[in-house]
C-alpha cells in the first residue's frame, strides 16, 4: 500500500490518502494518533490533481550516524560500537519536488540518501521477544541533507542537519516491505553518487527500532533515518538530487540558493 498526504481539495487541510492506480482514496483517522484506517475509504481526487504534502509530520526525526562502514571511512570516522543517534528538526521536512535551499552560512552542503521508516504504533522499551517491525507503518525515501562544514565546526550535528528544507521525504510511505536488503541510490543531475544496500548496515532496522525505544518513546508518525551509504558529496545551486529506494520510488528535489 502507498500512503500519501495531500491537501484536501474541499477543506484545504492535510489528509492522508492511499494511492490506487491513478486515484487517491482518503483514509479515515490520523496517523499521528495511531488510528489510521482503511474502513470506508472512498476515492477523493485524481492523483494527477492531488497537491502532495510531505507524507509524514513527525514529532521527531531520529537519525542514525555511521551505520555504513564505507561511509564512516570516507569521512575519516571510526565505527561506533552501538548506534550513534542524533535528532533532526521536524521543521526541516519538505516534500518531493520542493526545493532544497542552500544557506549562505555554509560553503559545503551535501546529500545523504537514506531509507526512512515511519512508526505506526507507540513504541517504548521493546523486549527481546517483541518484533520491532510490528511497530512500523512503512518505509520512505529520505535525504539527510547536511551542512558538512558546520557539522565539523560545531562537533555536534544539530545546526548542520536542521536548516529548513534539509529533510526531503517521500514521495509516499510504502507498507509491507522487507527492509533487510533494499537498494538505496542517490543521483545528482542523473549521475549516481551513492549506491548501497540496507543489508550492509552495521545495525539493521529491527535492532535500531528496539535500541531507540530504550532511549525515547517513539510515537505514531515519528521518522527514523537509518543511515547513508558511501558516496556523499556536494549539492550546488541548480542541481537536481534524487534518492531512490527499492520498492518505494524516487524522491526528487531541485537545489537553489537561499534567497534573501
Amino acid at each position: 500500500m502507498k500512503i500519501c498526504r495531500i491537501k484536501d481539495p474541499e477543506t484545504q487541510r492535510p489528509s492522508f490518502g492511499m494511492i490506487v492506480g491513478e486515484e487517491v482514496f482518503t483514509l479515515r483517522g490520523d496517523l499521528n494518533a495511531g488510528d489510521l484506517s482503511l474502513e470506508g475509504v472512498e476515492p477523493s481526487i485524481r492523483l494527477a490533481d492531488a497537491q502532495m504534502l510531505p507524507p509524514v509530520s513527525p514529532s521527531k526525526i531520529v537519525c542514525v550516524g555511521r551505520n555504513y562502514r564505507e561511509h564512516a571511512a570516507e569521512l575519516g570516522n571510526a565505527m561506533p560500537e552501538e548506534p550513534l543517534l542524533f535528532l533532526k528538526a521536524p521543521s526541516a521536512i519538505v516534500a518531493d519536488g520542493e526545493p532544497i535551499r542552500l544557506p549562505e552560512v555554509s560553503e559545503r552542503v551535501e546529500h545523504e540518501g537514506e531509507l526512512g521508516l515511519v512508526i505506526g504504533r507507540r513504541c517504548s522499551r521493546l523486549s527481546s521477544d517483541e518484533d520491532p517491525l510490528a511497530y512500523v507503518l512503512g518505509f520512505t525515501c529520505l535525504n539527510d541533507v547536511t551542512a558538512r562544514d558546520l557539522q565539523r565546526r560545531d562537533v555536534q550535528f544539530t545546526r548542520g542537519k536542521s536548516f529548513d528544507t534539509f529533510c526531503p521525504v517521500g514521495p509516499f510511505v510504502v507498507t509491507g516491505l522487507d527492509p533487510s536488503d533494499l537498494s538505496v541510490v542517490t543521483r545528482v543531475n542523473g549521475e549516481v553518487r551513492q549506491s548501497g544496500r540496507t543489508g550492509a548496515m552495521a545495525f539493521p532496522v529491527p535492532y535500531l527500532i528496539r535500541y531507540i525505544s530504550h532511549s525515547m518513546t517513539l510515537e505514531p508518525g515519528d521518522l527514523i533515518a537509518t543511515g547513508t551509504p558511501a558516496g556523499v558529496g556536494p549539492l550546488r545551486d541548480g542541481d537536481t538530487v534524487e534518492v531512490e529506494v527499492e520498492g518505494v520510488g524516487i524522491l526528487r528535489n531541485p537545489v537553489h540558493k537561499l534567497s534573501v
